[in-house]
This record gives C-alpha cells, structure tokens and sequence, in this order.
C-alpha cells in the first residue's frame, strides 16, 4: 500500500508523489537504530568505558605537550571515563609547564595526576601539574615539590625576576589548589617560597592529594564508585574491574623526545660535522653531505630546547677546523691532539656549566670517548693523505715510465711508430742513443714528450 503526498505550488497547480508504506518503515527503523547507536557512548563513557593511562618520564619538552594533548582528544573522541597521567619528572620549562596545565584543565573529561612509580617525583614544574588534576594520587616512597623557579640553564634568577615568577607559580597555585584547603595551599606556596618537599603520606596529610595508591590496579580500585564535579557536571566512576590502556608515545613524539637528551644532541653534532669536512674534502658525492645536514639540523633543535651555553659553539668550530688542517698540512698529530682537547671543551661548555641541572647534563665518560674517537679518525686519514703523498702515480702517462710493452710498427730515429703498454696503444719515438726497434720487439718506456713515449729495446 502506497502512500500519497499532495502538494500545491504558487500558481495553484497540484501536484502528487507516492511513497511505498515499506519505504518509511524501512527508514524510520534505520534512524531509530542510529539513535541508539549514538546514544549508548554516552551512557558506556560514564559506567563501562576503559581507564587511558599516559605517562610523562622524564623532563619537560615539547614533545610531552603534544602527547598530553594528544591523549586527551583520543580519549574525548573514544569516550572513555578516566584520565590517569602516571608522573615522574624533576620538573622543565615554565612554559611547557603551562600549556599542559591549560590541556588538563580545559577538558571535561576526569584527569587524575599519579605521581608513580616509586621512588618517581613531581618535582619544580611536576608540582604544579600534580595540583591541575581533577585529583591527584602518589605512590609510596614518592616526592613532591621543590618548585622554586629558576633560570633557563638551572641558574638561580635575579631577586627582581624571581619574585615575580614566583608569585605568577603561587597564584596559579592558589588557583589550582582552591578546593583542598588552606593547609594544602599554604603547603604548595612554601614548595615555591623555600623549595620545600613532601613525601606522599606528608601530601596526603595536608591535603596536597586525594590518595596514595602502590599501582595503576590499587588507584582505580580507589577511585572506584567516587563521584566528579568537572565544568558543573557530575561524574561517577566505574574503574574497580577496567583494564586500563596506556598510550604511547607516536614515532615523531619518540624522535623529538629523544633530541632533548644532550648525549644525543652531541653524538649528532660530532656526526654531523664529520660527514660535512668528508663531504667538502671530497666533493662530488652527496651521500655524505645529506647525513650531515640531517644530523646537524636535528642537533639544532634539541640545542633550541636545552639550556646550553653557546659559548661552547666557538670551541666546537675550532676543533674541526683543527682536524681539517692537519689533514691539509699535516703536522705529525699536533693540531689533531689540539683538536680532541678542543671538542672536550666545547660539549663541556655547551652542555654542564655551572647550574645546569644534572639531567640536562651531558656524560663526560661519553665526550671523552666521542672526542678520542673524532681524533683517531681523523689521524687516519691524515695518515692515508701522507701515505698517498709518497705512492708513486699509477694513472696517466706519468705511470708508464719503466713499464714493458712492444712495438707494434718499426721504430727509428727518423721515424715515429706505435707501441704497445699497459693494454693501450701509443705514439713513441727512440729515446737518444737507442738503437731501431722492429715490429713485436719488446721495448722499455724510458721517458714522456709531449704526447710520445720515448722507448728503447729491451732485451
């Protein structure tokens, strides 16, 4: 049975469309079953959906900013109840600080900071973050605080500088720290003022945090059937029986990661000019040259994020250029020696003056090896540049002198032929005082004129 649509336009003409019966039932189950798909997220978000768990380890960088970020859009987009950000860092930029507290704070989904696993702290920045959770947990034998500011290179700041930045850190603090009481806030400002600290059962005391948990299990057991108030909207959690999901780090996360660490930083910077003095000393090739641009670019970077001392980049350039005239002049090892002291010096500056954080530091036991090993390179190939020097030349006419060959014409004082040496045929005259060569007669090069051989009769 069909159904008829009747309908007038402007000028009073009717007109009639007919729809099979089946058609709208069909359409209307289908927008039906679209709605209860679209609907039951919503309900699972809050009773059945999975705990995503993302671990910060490690000092501040960038790339922890875009996983944060990262993280909490997928776990927005999947719909899942609870954020764990599991924490164990002695602290980083200010900056980075901030963007990852804006992340934690602007989103509607639940976060808990977990300051694990033990013997981990939240140290300097780590604090504050700690404090931007919706809650926050430890695990036994964990830290908290000192969360003085300081200079970009871990040097302390001017009085002027220091009194603001940290009362800019106790405001956000007192912002952060609003809901758990004046002994927990007063707690948090003396983490700036005095670069106090805290255990996690001392955090716990005065309010600093909501629980102590030994692991991920006993934290979500904890939070279990606990009800959230984020942006006006009440949650309650459901986590006694979920298995949490941890979120890596994304290859590019992992690379920029990694190019905060001044071991590596300097491993790139040694590579990099290395591959760029082989590509100048022997032009034409590219392979080289690319693997040193690449190495020196990805240095950059990290260099742009750690606190270094430029200073160290002058010795740096010194002692390349020391290595490079060795090989040009070379002077028995000398310069080759200055230049190993040089690169020493240049990561020492570069990377651990005085007030750099000890994990911002670079190994010593790594450049002194780096170092040693540049030098001997390079001592070997200015040992092959000598060596090359004395061989004697063993291409073009030059090389022919001494070498047997035979006549392939006849061969006189008054008249030119050809021979034949080292599988090439060539123009020759006699050489002075030498007697006429027949044809197949062997011959010996004696000497080069113009673009003749001078031979005479051997044996």
């Amino acid at each position: 049975m069909d159904i008829i649509i009747v309908r007038y336009t402007p000028d009073g003409k009717m007109h009639t469309m007919s729809i099979h019966r089946k058609g709208i039932f069909r359409t209307l189950s289908i927008l039906f079953i679209l709605s209860l798909c679209l609907a039951v997220p919503s309900v699972e978000a809050q009773n059945e959906n999975g705990v995503l768990v993302l671990t910060l380890d490690g000092p501040l960088t960038p790339a922890m900013t875009e996983y944060i970020s990262r993280g909490i859009e997928i776990a927005e987009r999947e719909g899942v109840q609870l954020v764990v950000i599991q924490l164990n860092t002695p602290g980083g930029s200010i900056t980075i600080m901030q963007e990852i507290v804006a992340a934690i704070q602007n989103t509607s989904l639940p976060i808990l900071v977990y300051v694990s696993p033990q013997g981990a702290i939240a140290g300097s920045a780590g604090t504050v973050i700690t404090l931007a959770g919706h809650r926050s947990a430890m695990a036994p034998k964990t830290a908290i605080g000192a969360a003085s500011p300081v200079g970009s290179g871990g040097e302390d700041l001017g009085e002027t500088i220091k009194q603001k930045s940290e009362e800019i850190i106790k405001a956000q603090i007192r912002s952060l720290a609003k809901d758990r009481g004046e002994q927990a806030i007063q707690f948090a400002e003396e983490t700036v003022e005095s670069a106090k600290a805290a255990t996690a059962q001392e955090a716990l005391e005065v309010g600093l945090i909501d629980y102590v948990a030994a692991d991920i299990s006993d934290l979500l057991r904890q939070v279990d059937g606990s009800s959230w108030t984020i942006q006006g909207k009440t949650i309650r959690l459901s986590t006694k029986d979920v298995e949490p999901q941890y979120l890596n780090l994304s290859l590019i996360e992992e690379l920029l990661q990694m190019l905060t660490d001044p071991n590596i930083v300097f491993l790139l910077i040694a590579l990099g000019v290395q591959a760029i003095l082989i590509e100048l000393s022997s032009p034409g090739g590219w392979v080289s040259g690319f693997i040193g641009v690449i190495c020196l670019a990805l240095a950059t970077y990290g260099l742009g994020i750690l606190p270094v001392n430029w200073f160290g980049i002058v010795f740096l350039i010194t002692a390349f250029l020391l290595f490079a005239l060795d090989i040009k002049a070379p002077t028995h090892g000398a310069l080759t020696a200055a230049g190993v002291a040089s690169l020493i010096v240049s990561a020492l500056v570069l990377f651990n003056s005085p007030g750099t954080p000890q994990f911002q530091r670079v190994s010593i036991w790594l450049v002194v090896t780096v170092s040693f090993l540049t030098g001997g390179l390079f001592a070997a190939i200015m040992a092959f540049a000598v060596q090359t020097r004395k061989t004697p030349i063993k291409a073009g006419p030059e090389s022919l002198q001494g070498q047997i060959g035979f006549a392939r014409t006849e061969i006189s004082s008054h008249k030119p032929g050809q021979v034949q040496v080292g599988g090439e045929r060539w123009s020759a005259k006699l050489a002075p005082d030498a007697d006429p060569i027949s044809t197949g007669q062997r011959i010996e090069v004696v000497d080069i004129e113009g673009i003749h051989l001078l031979v005479q009769s051997k044996g």
